[in-house]
């Protein structure tokens, strides 16, 4: 029966590994096969977002009539056979392999940001390496690269597993890190070994949180803040966004998608903190903002025939995907919505509205967020994020640096009592919070276009407004929402439209894409006119996952651990009250307080988007 058929036929092959037999599909690897029975074969080059590898050997087993040991992680099973995990001849040649590998990798593992979580130190311990016997580089080979904002390069603690490399090809499709020269010449360079910095590299930091050893770190602010909360003249504040608080909890040995949200504030503040804010609030000041323009576009194009909009929109909430499309499809930047990110929002109503409601100088305000994302270091820094008249967010902390500003606090986060935000930017909504999963800004979008346009609640079309369709981890995904019905234009955007007659019987056609290669395949779709160039909205998360996958998040990541911290998520926004974005009370206060000129206004776009409506003149703060 040839391979074809027994697929065919959904056929099994016996196995036999460590005495005990399975029957596995075909081409199953071995190393699947073993987790199957709860045999833990150790693995580095290996990564199950990533293809086979088969680079590293650790894996390796010995399969009854092989000359040679087998990578088991590459190795695909067609046959019955007998295999042997951990026989004396396999244990022997993974301490050789991690011998060679520590023979080469230089540095002290005492001050590197992943002891205690390198995975090669780990199967070091295990195997009972405890010298070096193949001897030990005296000095580093390499230069640190220091030059991106995001990602630190320090490749003398490379092992070659280029999880990197394939992280970047196959995940992001950038190709900024590749393998160079064969042999014991081999390493990880950057195109023609420029520095990272200067390279294509979308600051994601997909890279870090694959890498097994300190090859790859994120630029650490941690010290920088400390130096912050210890000056008396410093009001210093933290927003944070919604997926690191799905996620903290992983940095001090819960389970992954362990809500920490309430515990975490109090943490925060007894860290330091004078403040700590909900980035949900900005979250949902996006979905007005974006949507607005949305429909402003929208106008355009379908009743004011105006050849020169772009459409489909795109959304502008991942630094990372800015970048990539800068990059690699600048032709389409005038598709991308003007609004600024909810974290670069904050900072600019941090330094104007927050600082004049307090009676604060905005130059003693040092404004800090917590991210998922690495990028965000990246994006505070770009010059056009200082509308307020300074540096609108100054430090950005990961979740990873939060767990270790936490740790050096001496606090133990599960054991804190719980805490609100604080106002006047603590009240949110449950579309704020499902911004970071892949999917959440289209829904939290959807939630808020249905009720203000077609004049119904949105849970008359889905069943306790969760927007199904466009929740779930495929690399892109496409939806339909036919608008049968319209109502009055709310007061909120009666500046904006005079009706929605001219939506009425209208499909509104969106996608969802997270992952930059998925979103090549989008780009190229739209490039050459099909499908996704017929959509009005999409939205684009560079990280697999959308944020909740963001490169600053703690390690390990896979889709399992991705879809417990989105769990967590969903479930935190099913516990609020007010789940729309245009409900939001705190938020329709700033407007009437504040931007006084309404959503879209002249002092909003200063403030919230990177264009201004008039640039003439700026708006008086």
């Amino acid at each position: 029966m040839s391979a074809e058929q027994i697929i065919a036929i959904g056929a099994t092959i016996p196995v036999n590994i460590d005495g005990i037999d399975i029957r596995v599909p075909l081409k199953t690897t071995i190393l699947d096969a073993a987790k199957q029975l709860g045999i833990r074969i150790p693995t580095l080059c290996h990564h199950t977002d990533l293809c086979e590898g088969g680079l590293c050997r650790i894996c390796v087993v010995d399969v009854e009539g092989k000359r040679t040991l087998q990578a088991s992680c590459a190795y695909p099973i067609t046959e019955p056979m007998k295999i042997k995990t951990s026989s004396a001849k396999v244990r022997k040649a993974r301490k050789n392999i991690l011998q060679l590998m520590l023979s080469k990798h230089a540095g002290d593992c005492m001050t590197c940001n992943r002891n205690q979580t390198c995975e090669l130190q780990e199967l070091a311990a295990e195997y009972g390496v405890t010298s070096y016997e193949l001897g030990k580089v005296a000095h580093p080979q390499y230069t640190t690269d220091h030059s991106s904002l995001s990602v630190i390069r320090d490749n003398n603690k490379c092992i070659l597993c280029r999880r990197c490399e394939r992280t970047c090809a196959e995940i992001q499709g950038v190709h900024a890190l590749v393998s160079a020269n064969r042999g014991v010449e081999t390493e990880i360079q950057t195109f023609m070994n420029q520095p990272l910095g200067d390279t294509t590299c979308i600051n994601c930091g997909q890279c870090i949180n694959r890498c097994p050893t300190g090859a790859l770190q994120t630029v650490d602010a941690t010290c920088d803040v400390w130096k912050a909360i210890d000056d008396p003249q410093k009001h210093v504040v933290i927003q944070t966004a919604p997926a690191p608080r799905a996620a903290i909890a992983e940095c001090f040995g819960e389970a992954p998608g362990t809500p920490m949200t309430f515990e975490m504030n109090t943490a925060l503040k007894r860290a330091g903190f004078d403040k700590v804010f909900d980035t949900n609030f900005t979250a949902d000041l996006t979905i007005l903002e974006e949507g607005t323009e949305l429909i402003k576009r929208l106008y355009g194009a379908l009743v004011q025939k105006d050849a020169s909009v772009a459409l489909p929109q795109f959304t502008s909430c991942s630094p990372g995907w800015i970048k990539y499309i800068e990059q690699f499809y600048p032709e389409y930047l005038p598709n991308v919505s003007s609004a600024k990110s909810p974290q670069q929002m904050f900072g600019a109503l941090i330094k104007t509205y927050y600082a004049k409601l307090n009676g604060l100088d905005a130059k003693d305000i040092v404004s800090v967020s917590l991210m998922p994302c690495t990028a965000k270091k990246y994006e505070c820094a770009r010059p056009e994020m200082a509308d307020s008249g300074f540096r609108d967010i100054d430090h950005v902390l990961t979740t990873r640096e939060l767990g270790k500003l936490i740790r050096e606090a001496g606090i133990e986060l599960p054991k804190m009592p719980k805490s609100d935000f604080d106002e006047p930017f603590g009240s949110a909504t449950g579309s704020g919070v499902i911004f970071g999963a892949t999917g959440g800004v289209m829904e939290s979008a959807i939630r808020t276009v249905v009720e203000l346009v077609c004049g119904i609640q949105i849970e008359d079309l889905f069943a306790h407004a969760n927007v199904i369709p466009v929740r779930g981890f495929e690399g892109v995904r496409y939806a339909e929402l036919p608008i049968a019905t319209v109502g009055d234009v709310p007061q909120i955007l009666q500046n904006v439209v005079p009706s929605w007659d001219w939506l009425k019987g209208a499909t509104l056609k969106v996608a969802i894409c997270h992952g930059t290669a998925n979103a090549k395949k989008v780009m190229d779709d739209i490039r050459a006119g099909g499908k996704f160039s017929q959509c009005h909205f999409i939205e684009f998360m560079a990280c697999p996952g959308g944020c909740l996958g963001g490169g600053g998040q703690p390690i390990p990541t896979d889709i399992e651990i991705r879809g417990k911290r989105a769990e967590a998520i969903y479930a935190e926004d099913m516990a609020y009250t007010v789940r729309k974005s245009h409900l939001n009370d705190a938020v329709l206060r700033l407007y009437k307080d504040f931007l006084t000129d309404g959503i879209g206004g002249r002092k909003a776009h200063h403030l919230l988007h990177t264009t201004y409506t008039d640039q003439s003149s700026k708006p008086q703060i």
